[in-house]
């Protein structure tokens, strides 16, 4: 039995590296408090206003500094010391937090203050993340990148699903505006334990501005590099087409008897994907020892397209819930695999911007297929808009294998990552 859960249980050996340790608790500390925030905004604007267009509106302004300076946070993130980036964005993060506490402790009751706190908070994210994922590769051996990946995925999915539960859990008891102040307390917490990784400056030894024409290098290195379009390719495939979280209200309501306002099923719907996503992670030891990652993340993109379809064909919650979190566990692998493949197929000078473009991919997919699912769910219906959807993510990835077969080919291999000589 020992042996047995030796090969599914998470492998943990990367943890025995200091420095990533100390990366990786700061995530978790980041990925349960950022949850806080995440909760707490849309509650607030929603009192301010009583419509949920402004949640939108809010949603909608943070996403914009997402893209604009994921792109150039990655870019930024190949030209300077790492560490040192992540110092600044991540007392950036802090400091807003503490002001988005100020403003609701004070009962300033300003809409586009709240929203315009979050969007610089968007800014200092967008340019942490990049610098936060790039340096994975420099601080744990290249055999153990795959693991390392997946103790990182593992701990933010962990915050997607307990970091609403405590928020609402708190926000009763200790009121809204002290989650925000909830969340600044901790992000003090990470600010310690990144002061407390080694340099991680440019393998070239020499820092720089960064510019458009880093950014541009950046989509024309993606485009040479086939792997890595393939990868994000079969991202924006699988969460453009096969996304329904746009549906779950409606589909809550009126195909699994919620009451109008909300109700046990409709937590069920939103708590599935991360749920399964989570549960694998726990599970994901056997993804050390898989070298084929290219078709990994293929077979994983087609399971969650076969679990949308699924999950729309069903009339009972229960199985419902099975189907979203199979395919939140298919998610799980996929996102283990493409950005283990992001980390030994690109190079240390482009790790940043590429990490760039997977926010970008990531932040972005699913906020198209909220644009489609509820298009085409009015059109067909919920759960006939969901299962197409499902169908639509083979078909595609079928055609992307067919046009870049790179991907079936890719094998992961230490020996070619470039991890230069910083590791702790």
């Amino acid at each position: 039995m020992r042996r047995v859960l030796g090969k599914i249980a998470i492998d943990t050996r990367p943890l025995k590296v200091v420095a990533y340790r100390r990366l990786w608790l700061s995530t978790i500390v980041t990925a349960i408090g950022s949850q806080l925030t995440a909760v707490a905004v849309p509650k607030q604007v929603y009192d301010l206003t009583g419509s949920s267009g402004w949640v939108g509106v809010a949603a909608g302004v943070a996403l914009v500094p997402l893209l604009v300076f994921g792109l150039y946070g990655g870019a930024i993130a190949d030209v300077v010391d790492r560490r040192k980036l992540l110092i600044v964005t991540n007392t950036g993060i802090a400091v807003t937090s503490v002001l988005l506490w100020g403003q609701a402790a004070l009962h300033v009751d300003s809409v586009w203050l709240v929203i315009a706190l979050l969007g610089l908070q968007q800014v200092f994210f967008a340019a942490n993340a990049p610098a936060r994922t790039a340096s994975v590769a420099r601080l744990v051996p290249a055999a153990q990148i795959p693991a390392a990946t997946a103790l990182s995925s593992t701990v933010m999915m962990f915050g997607g699903v307990f970091g609403p539960m405590l928020a609402g859990a708190l926000m009763p008891v200790v009121g809204l505006s002290t989650l925000y102040l909830v969340d600044a307390v901790a992000l003090t917490l990470t600010i310690w334990a990144v002061w407390k990784l080694p340099p991680l400056p440019p393998l070239s030894g020499t820092s720089r501005r960064a510019g458009l024409r880093d950014v541009l290098d950046g989509f024309k290195y993606l485009a040479v590099q086939k792997i890595l379009l393939a990868s994000f390719l079969l991202d924006i495939i699988a969460m453009v087409f096969g996304m329904p979280r746009a549906l779950f209200p409606e589909m809550a309501e009126n195909t699994f008897g919620d009451p109008p306002g909300g109700g046990l099923a409709l937590g069920l719907l939103f708590a599935a994907i991360p749920l399964g996503a989570m549960l694998c992670g726990l599970t994901s030891g056997w993804t050390s020892r898989v070298t084929r990652h290219g078709v990994g993340v293929v077979l994983a993109v087609v399971a969650w397209g076969v679990a949308m379809v699924g999950f729309g064909l069903s009339h009972a919650l229960w199985l419902a819930v099975v189907f979203l979190a199979i395919g939140g566990a298919a998610d799980m692998i996929s996102m283990v695999f493409r950005s283990a493949i992001l980390q030994a197929a690109a190079t240390d000078e482009m790790r940043g911007r590429m990490q760039g473009v997977f926010i970008v991919v990531v932040a972005g997919g699913p906020r198209l297929a909220d644009l489609l699912h509820g298009t085409t769910g009015a059109l067909i219906g919920p759960g006939s808009a969901t299962a197409l959807g499902g169908v639509l993510v083979v078909v595609a990835t079928g055609l992307a294998v067919l046009a870049i077969p790179a991907i079936k080919r890719y094998r992961f291999s230490p020996a070619a990552v470039d991890t230069g000589d910083v590791r702790a």
